[in-house]
């Protein structure tokens, strides 16, 4: 059973910003250190900055002859079945690394030329260089080394979506970027069946299908040599019946010794530059997982559900908590994987008290991606939300309450989300002299928007809230009705 059903959230993947993992097996999903180094987003380059610490002090460990150290170092990146993913069939067991494969494979890392030639630079090329490390052990050391960031986010979704932690849980083995040391402490978890488990932010995992050996050898290495073959006209050279020259790829192997993970670093070693153009052009291939993860669901049918949702739901402080809930999930849905991580700052107790939602900006196009590089003074690097459930107008304190929350460091963004505006458009002209004042952008999104947004979802993804948000910009920047 998914998360979502045991803990009744009445929430599809779509509306969630974590993988909405099914305890009792694996999700065939992983962690990818080389794709989270590609994502720009605050979680994803914090939890990059900590695997970078990691693996840069494990190299200077080898390489200074520090084996000892170095082997403690490397003995906990052991396999791990809090997140769930991988390739195991039945009850997460995982393909990771157990103390005995963690011992052989430090070994073959101990023998490998990549480690002595420095060409290995980062966690991930140990799938290019390593033998009998693939895209799981790699996932399970990067669960390992990142288990701190991965106990927080777990902490805050469950606080956003209401899941009751356990106290005075062991975290497990964690890395320490700040003390360069492995750490342990006592936490609240997410407990299940007795083991703790760790949720994981959807836009951080992927199917490492791009940045692996087999692609490195059979798109760079072999198109290098077939490349050598013509030039130097060698014996593997044939002509096509027009006259032009070709060389296999089949008549390269059976030429050249196996083209093993050795193979590939004496390659590298020799032609760095080859390693350089694989890098470059897998980073342009890789792309993030669907906001319905590997669910199958019809995304019209959950947008229609949720239209209908949104009219249901009467306004008021007496119905504050299922608006807020329900504006979570939709907002999640028509953002990804544009904002990500939502965080619930201030709890709500039956809609006495605010509720103040912070989305880490993790878009690389689109509106937030626009918005700070075409102006200088609206960073927003996260985007923070206002829920208003009022049955009247929404003015001053309401805009004063969430421009409070900016600044340069955190970001001088937000969205203020309410059933209905005023007809006058005062509301419009308050956001208006806020930006006038530099106080901040903030963009008010009402019941309408939300409906028409979700009803061009299926066809325009994320802009369909987007375009609205354009709009509502430049009336905002210009003071006229675009």
């Amino acid at each position: 059973m998914k998360i979502s059903k045991m803990f009744n959230l009445e929430k599809t993947q779509y509306e969630l910003d974590f993988v909405d993992i099914d305890p009792s097996i694996d999700t065939p999903l992983f962690l990818d250190p080389y794709y989270i180094s590609k994502c720009d987003f605050p979680f994803a380059i914090d939890t990059h900055s900590t695997l970078r610490s990691y693996f840069e002090f494990l190299l200077a460990l080898l390489r200074g002859k520090q084996m000892q150290q170095a082997e403690e170092l490397f003995s906990h990146l052991g396999e791990t079945n809090d997140v769930c993913l991988g390739m195991s069939r039945g009850k997460p067991r995982g393909h990771g690394m157990g103390p005995e494969d963690t011992a052989a494979i430090f070994k073959e890392l101990l023998q490998s030329r990549a480690i002595h030639s420095g060409i290995m630079e980062d966690i991930e090329d140990f799938r290019i260089f390593v033998p009998n490390i693939d895209k799981d052990k790699v996932s399970d050391m990067t669960a390992n080394i990142i288990k701190k960031h991965l106990i927080e986010y777990t902490k805050e979704q469950c606080d956003l979506h209401g899941i009751p932690l356990v106290e005075n849980v062991p975290s497990g083995m964690f890395w320490d970027p700040h003390t360069k040391s492995w750490d342990n402490q006592f936490t609240q978890r997410l407990v299940i069946d007795g083991f703790p488990i760790l949720l994981v932010p959807k836009r951080i995992v992927s199917f490492t299908d791009k940045y692996t050996s087999t692609e490195y050898r059979q798109h760079f290495v072999l198109n290098y040599l077939q490349n050598e073959h013509l030039k130097l006209q060698t014996s593997l050279v044939k002509k096509y019946k027009s006259g032009e020259k070709y060389v296999t790829k089949k008549s390269v192997k059976e030429n050249e010794e196996v083209i093993d993970k050795e193979y590939l670093a004496r390659f590298t070693e020799q032609h760095p530059e080859v390693f350089a153009d694989f890098k470059a052009k897998t980073s342009k291939k890789i792309t993030m997982i669907d906001g319905a993860v590997l669910d199958t669901i019809n995304i019209e049918d959950v947008c229609n559900h949720l239209r209908e949702k949104l009219s249901s739901i009467p306004s008021g402080a007496a119905n504050a908590t299922n608006y807020h809930n329900l504006i979570i999930g939709i907002l999640e849905l028509l953002f990804y994987p544009n904002l990500s991580s939502p965080k619930k700052e201030v709890d709500i107790h039956s809609g006495r008290k605010r509720i103040d939602i912070t989305f880490n900006n993790s878009s690389e196009t689109g509106f937030f991606f626009n918005l700070p590089n075409n102006n200088a003074l609206l960073p927003c690097p996260f985007v923070f939300v206002e829920c208003k459930n009022y049955t009247g107008e929404v003015a001053n304190p309401e805009l004063d309450q969430l421009s409070g929350r900016f600044s340069n460091r955190r970001g001088r963004v937000g969205i203020l989300t309410c059933r209905l505006l005023d007809e006058d458009n005062a509301f419009m002209k308050r956001c208006e002299d806020t930006f006038n004042d530099d106080r901040g952008l903030i963009i008010p999104i009402t019941d309408k928007d939300l409906d028409l947004a979700l009803a061009r979802f299926p066809r325009y993804g994320t802009g369909g809230l987007e375009d609205i948000l354009s709009t509502k910009y430049k009336n905002i920047v210009f003071g006229i009705k675009c």
